[in-house]
C-alpha cells in the first residue's frame, strides 16, 4: 500500500538534501581530476582527424583516457576525444603524451554520422552511447566498458584495451579531414584567478553581465532557442558554458576578450557544474551580496537525468529565476512544478532567445 499522506515541504526538503550530496560528489569528482590528472590551464586544440590509425574517446570518464593513453604510448596510434571528453584537453597528466593529437565531433545526438564517418575505434567510457541503427557499419568496432553495453558490441574487461588497440591497428590509417583550432580548459580555479580583474571590470562597467548557457544538448525542435541565445549576448557580457550543450553555441566568433578576460569560458563536462557554482559564490562573495543578486543570468538546456542532479544541486543553494528548456521532463507533475516556480522562480525558456537577453539586460 501506497501512504498517499504526502508532506510536500517534507518531501521538498528530502530531494534538496539529494542536491547537497551531488554537490558533495561533484567536488570529490572535481579534486579527485586534479590530483591524478593535474592542474588543469586554458589549451588550444586541433579539432579533426590526422594522419595515421586512431581511437575516438567518448563519455566522459577521463581515468579511461588516461588509462588508453598510457596503453597506447607508442604505438603509433592518434587518441581523440569526442562529446564532452574534450575538457580532458585541459589535465597536463594527459597533454603529456604526444599521440594524444586532438579532438574529433560533438555532442551526443551526432554520434551515428559522427562515429561512421571517424573510420576507427570508438571507446564508449560512460552514458550517452546510441546504439547503431541499420544503416550504421561501426558496431564492431565501438568498444564499451563496465555497465555502458551496445548489443553486438565488444566490451572492455579490466581496463585491458588491447583489442582496441589491436582493432586500430588492423583498420590502420583513416581518412584525414579538414582540422581546425579551439580553446577548451577555463576550469573554475582557472577563472577565479582572474577573480581581482574580473570584479575590477564590474565595477567599472566593462563587464555589465554573466550568462551561463550550457547543459545537455539534443535533436528536439526547440534547441537553437540557445544558440540564439548566446549569439546575442552583448559584447559587455561574458557567456560561459559547459557540457554537451557547448556544441550548440561554440562555433561562432564570439570577440576576443571584454574585461581583459574571454568572453567565451568553457567551463568544462556537465560535472564541471561545481565549478560554475564556485565561481558564483565567489563573486557573490567579492560583491558582498547574495547570488540572485548578481548580473548572472542561468539559461539552462535540459535532457536527461544527470541534469536533475545539477538543477536540485542549484535549488539546495537557493538559486532562483533559472530558465530551463527546451522541455520540462515528463515526471514533472503540475503540483511539483508550482512548487518549483513558487519557492524558486524556475522559468521555462522563451521563443526568441535575443529577446531574452535584452529583458535580462533590462
Amino acid at each position: 500500500m501506497t501512504n498517499v499522506n504526502f508532506d510536500m515541504e517534507s518531501l521538498l526538503d528530502m530531494v534538496l538534501e539529494f542536491g547537497r550530496m551531488n554537490l558533495k560528489t561533484m567536488q570529490l569528482l572535481n579534486d579527485g581530476h586534479v590530483e591524478v590528472l593535474g592542474q588543469p590551464a586554458p589549451i588550444e586544440i586541433t579539432e579533426g582527424i590526422q594522419p595515421g590509425p586512431g581511437i575516438l574517446v567518448t563519455g566522459h570518464d577521463l581515468v579511461d583516457l588516461k588509462n588508453l593513453l598510457e596503453q597506447t604510448a607508442g604505438k603509433g596510434i592518434n587518441v581523440y576525444t569526442h562529446g564532452e571528453m574534450m575538457p580532458g584537453h585541459m589535465y597536463p597528466e594527459l597533454q603529456k603524451h604526444p599521440h594524444f593529437v586532438g579532438h574529433y565531433g560533438g555532442a551526443w545526438q551526432k554520434q551515428r554520422r559522427e562515429f561512421e564517418s571517424f573510420g576507427g575505434p570508438i571507446v564508449g567510457t560512460t552514458n550517452c552511447v546510441l546504439i547503431p541503427d541499420n544503416h550504421n557499419t561501426y558496431g564492431d568496432r565501438l568498444f564499451t566498458m563496465r555497465q555502458v553495453a551496445v548489443p553486438g558490441s565488444p566490451c572492455i574487461k579490466n581496463d585491458d584495451f588491447s583489442s582496441v588497440i589491436a582493432k586500430a591497428l588492423e583498420i590502420g590509417d583513416l581518412t584525414p579531414t579538414e582540422t581546425k583550432k579551439s580553446m577548451t580548459g577555463f576550469h573554475y580555479s582557472v577563472v577565479l584567478s582572474l577573480a581581482d580583474q574580473i570584479v575590477e571590470a564590474v565595477k567599472t562597467g566593462d563587464i555589465k553581465h554573466f550568462f551561463l548557457v550550457g547543459g545537455c544538448d539534443g535533436a528536439e525542435p526547440g534547441r537553437n532557442y540557445f544558440s540564439d541565445f548566446a549569439h546575442g549576448a552583448p559584447q559587455d557580457s561574458v557567456v560561459m558554458t559547459l557540457g554537451c550543450g557547448k556544441f550548440r553555441i561554440r562555433d561562432f566568433d564570439y570577440g576576443s576578450t571584454v574585461g581583459g578576460i574571454p568572453r567565451f569560458l568553457d567551463l568544462g563536462q556537465c560535472n564541471d557544474a561545481y565549478g560554475a557554482i564556485q565561481i558564483a559564490l565567489a563573486l557573490s562573495e567579492a560583491f558582498e551580496c547574495g547570488v540572485n543578486d548578481l548580473p548572472l543570468t542561468l539559461n539552462i538546456s535540459w535532457f536527461e537525468q544527470k541534469a536533475v542532479a545539477v538543477l536540485l544541486t542549484l535549488l539546495h543553494l537557493n538559486v532562483k529565476n533559472i530558465k530551463l528548456g527546451p522541455n520540462l521532463p515528463a515526471f514533472v507533475t503540475p503540483n511539483v512544478l508550482k512548487i518549483l516556480v513558487d519557492t524558486f522562480g524556475l522559468q521555462p525558456i522563451g521563443v526568441d532567445g535575443k529577446a531574452d537577453v535584452e529583458m535580462a539586460m533590462a
